[in-house]
């Protein structure tokens, strides 16, 4: 349904759902300009030709939205910021925001589990434990506006993956709306749960594409007593991974393993003078054990932050590529990949990266979650055919387990999914209508 289709009628039975105040219909036209205060790379894949928003302020609103969608054939796009759209496949009907669904259905601080609306952000959910010196171990961009519905559709995960896991990890529970309507959940409160098909796991990384998470429940995690971070420069990449595997089979158990690239140490720091690769290493723990941490990494350690510099550094990392301090930093001037490989398989990825690497440092832009497999890639929006061969040779050099993911021209999933069958069979059960996103993917 395009904008100039949809009706009053539409507009007055969401309102019925929703209240007047929580639908709204929009005159702008579509890819308008955005301040670049607020700049969002992926912004502008929230800004389809729809011009309806409705803000549903429980689960059973979300019922009774997708339901008329189903009835009326239109589409539903849902929204959660998490850095990402969750539908960024293109334009639908009505644009579904969850930024309503803040309410705390359970919190135990003894028993370290919490459950959250889907619209509560990742700073707000951190502020309420953290007063019970607990910790949300998940740290995506912009925590103020990342909601926990938009980091789990998006699987979005930040430095923190390396030491407490990706975010399906301490997922315990999600309560969801499928794309016909139906309420379901998958898991639950408590951490020891095992019963049945492990439902959230599919969610997870789905961006909106099979229904609309609601609510979740997690396990938490004690808040570190003090950190610091290790820097190590090297004057390869190689010498850099062969750091990092020291560190992995030394007792060491950081909370972050982060490479950054000569380009990017060379933005967030122009006073630099030499290209270095460099390895971040964070630890937390007692005096002794940060004493430990010094003696383990020895020589190859340059220099160490603590305090405020300490964080913000790793904000800086955390916000990648959004943090890097280029004018008009925007989607349409530069993009950004995620390249995910076996551990063993960092070296060869960056390899291809290095290839194709131009003298200035400014074609290709890295940084690494490299103990975990993770590469985060900016680059000019102009060198999208550079990128796309960046991909192919990825795929002919690492055979298995190698996923990509674009923010940019491009298709979003350059690399074929291993068995599309599957996940139409899947998208089929869960959204026959094709009222959510991803149809064109399935």
């Amino acid at each position: 349904m395009s904008a100039t289709e949809v009706s009053l009628d539409l507009v007055r039975e969401l309102r019925a759902i929703c209240g007047e105040e929580y639908v709204t219909e929009r005159t702008s036209p579509a890819h308008q300009p955005i301040a670049e205060d607020t700049v969002d790379l992926d912004k502008s894949a929230l800004r389809p030709s729809s011009s309806i928003s409705v803000a549903p302020g429980c689960s059973e609103e979300v019922a009774a939205i997708l339901r008329l969608a189903n009835d009326r054939a239109f589409g539903v796009t849902p929204v959660g910021w998490a850095a990402d759209t969750l539908g960024p496949f293109g334009p639908t009907g009505v644009l579904l925001h969850i930024n309503r669904l803040t309410h705390v259905e359970h919190y135990d601080h003894a028993d370290l589990t919490v459950g959250v609306g889907a619209g509560m952000t990742v700073a707000q959910l951190n502020t309420m434990v953290g007063a019970d010196k607990l910790m949300f171990a998940c740290d995506p961009p912009l925590p103020k506006r990342a909601t926990i519905g938009g980091v789990l559709a998006a699987a979005k995960q930040g430095p923190l993956r390396h030491g407490y896991g990706a975010v399906r990890d301490f997922c315990i529970g999600m309560r969801f709306v499928t794309g016909d309507g139906r309420k379901a959940k998958g898991g639950g409160r408590v951490v020891k749960n095992v019963a049945g098909y492990d439902l959230m796991k599919l969610l997870i990384g789905s961006y909106g594409t099979l229904a609309v998470i609601t609510s979740a429940s997690f396990k938490l995690f004690p808040a570190p007593r003090q950190t610091r971070t290790f820097l190590a420069e090297f004057a390869t990449w190689q010498g850099a991974l062969k750091f990092r595997d020291l560190v992995l089979r030394s007792p060491l158990s950081p909370m972050c393993l982060e490479l950054v690239s000569p380009g990017l140490r060379k933005l967030m720091r122009p006073e630099v003078t030499h290209d270095a690769w460099v390895i971040c290493v964070r630890g937390s723990g007692s005096d002794a054990v940060l004493a430990r941490y010094r003696r383990e990494l020895g020589s190859a350690v340059t220099r160490e932050l603590d305090g405020d510099d300490e964080a913000k550094m790793w904000r800086a990392i955390e916000d990648f590529p959004r943090s890097l301090p280029i004018r008009s930093f925007t989607a349409d001037r530069w993009c950004y990949a995620i390249i995910n490989v076996p551990i063993s398989e960092v070296g060869a990825a960056i390899r291809v990266l290095e290839e194709f690497a131009t003298p200035d440092g400014m074609g290709l832009i890295t940084i690494g979650r490299v103990g975990v497999g993770v590469l985060l890639v900016a680059y000019r929006a102009s060198a999208a055919d550079m990128m796309a061969k960046v991909v192919e040779a990825i795929a002919r050099q690492i055979s298995r387990d190698c996923s990509i993911r674009q923010h940019g021209p491009g298709k979003v999933f350059p690399l074929t999914p291993t068995h599309l069958p599957s996940m139409r069979a899947v998208k089929r059960a869960l959204d026959p209508n094709n009222v959510l996103p991803g149809k064109e993917l399935f």
